[in-house]
């Protein structure tokens, strides 16, 4: 299995349009030690050889367009209408997870997987997505649920021997989801991890927004090849103390990188995975390659992603 990070920030991207935090700031007047990041992106593929590859996204970026030309292997190949892209798997119904979709809209058939809340949220609450419903086989939507494995195929229904296994992470529907809505949806299918696998049994999870850790989950990760993991806020009141408002890191569905019950600390024994940050917020001070929180994580045998990474499982 072949992985190209894509995007490796959380919403809004490094530096974020209206952000004035102390990272922000520094990158542009040119005194920040760290790099630009477009929004979080993963693509895959089961093929190393790149004539060959068919590619599945992992979420729908809203920089998914300029992280498409960016990526040579992602362009069309022949013919005068033609991707490699032959899917995308959704594990929430987020902006910056799924927006990217409708960039997509060009008639190029397309499979998309999703829980059927998610579906639901998209679909039938959103008229903006029926511009993916334009021609008959435009985009095939598929239904998983989490817990069993599945195939990944394309929209013509060939197996790309890739399989997938959403895991159930949350149970908050984004905030333009309204409460009637989520009334009527499965709380358990709201926020997905993914765990894909190759052919030849290679495991990577991807996991960009975790609320908490358990020992299921430990367990989880500790089979994988490949962690992607959450690594939004340092701290849980990052937001709070620079903004001076707004939620925790844990109320807006995510564990921080530090403190005792941060994932530096709780993922600490895991032993099998490479260990890589991603989703990571503008405010994040690990960003900045010249700070301590920068060398605290590289010395725990993390690192910390970046636009542009591929590695073969």
């Amino acid at each position: 299995m072949r992985v190209k990070i894509l995007g490796s920030a959380a919403g809004g991207g490094f530096p974020q349009w209206n952000c004035a935090c102390p990272n922000c700031r520094a990158w542009r007047t040119g005194a920040f030690h760290g790099k630009a990041r477009t929004q979080a992106q993963v693509a895959i593929s089961a093929s190393f050889r790149n004539e060959d590859l068919s590619w599945f996204l992992l979420g729908a970026s809203p920089d998914l367009r300029a992280q498409i030309e960016g990526t040579p292997e992602l362009h069309p190949r022949e013919g005068v209408r033609q991707s490699p892209i032959a899917g995308a798997v959704l594990a929430n119904a987020d902006i910056d997870h799924a927006l990217g979709l409708l960039l997509l809209r060009e008639l190029q058939p397309l499979r998309v997987y999703a829980t059927d809340s998610i579906r639901r949220v998209l679909c039938d609450d959103n008229s903006m997505f029926a511009m993916l419903q334009r021609i008959p086989g435009q985009v095939t939507w598929t239904s998983f649920a989490p817990g069993p494995t599945f195939p990944l195929l394309n929209a013509m229904g060939e197996d790309s021997t890739l399989r997938c296994r959403a895991l159930s992470l949350g149970t908050h529907y984004p905030a333009y989801v309204s409460p009637l809505r989520q009334s009527e949806l499965t709380f358990g299918e709201a926020s997905l991890g993914l765990i894909i696998e190759s052919p030849s049994g290679k495991r990577l999870a991807y996991m960009p927004a975790v609320p908490q850790i358990d020992n299921a989950l430990l367990k989880e990760f500790d089979s994988a090849d490949v962690l992607l993991f959450d690594g939004t806020f340092w701290s849980d009141d990052e937001l709070i103390r620079i903004q001076g408002n707004g939620q925790t890191a844990q109320q807006m569905g995510h564990v921080p990188v530090s403190s005792a019950g941060g994932s530096l600390s709780k993922l600490a024994g895991l032993r099998r995975p490479r260990r890589i940050y991603i989703h990571i917020n503008n405010t994040n001070p690990m960003l900045n390659e010249g700070g301590p929180e920068y060398r605290q994580v590289r010395e725990a045998g993390w690192e910390i992603a970046e636009d542009g990474w591929q590695f073969d499982l």
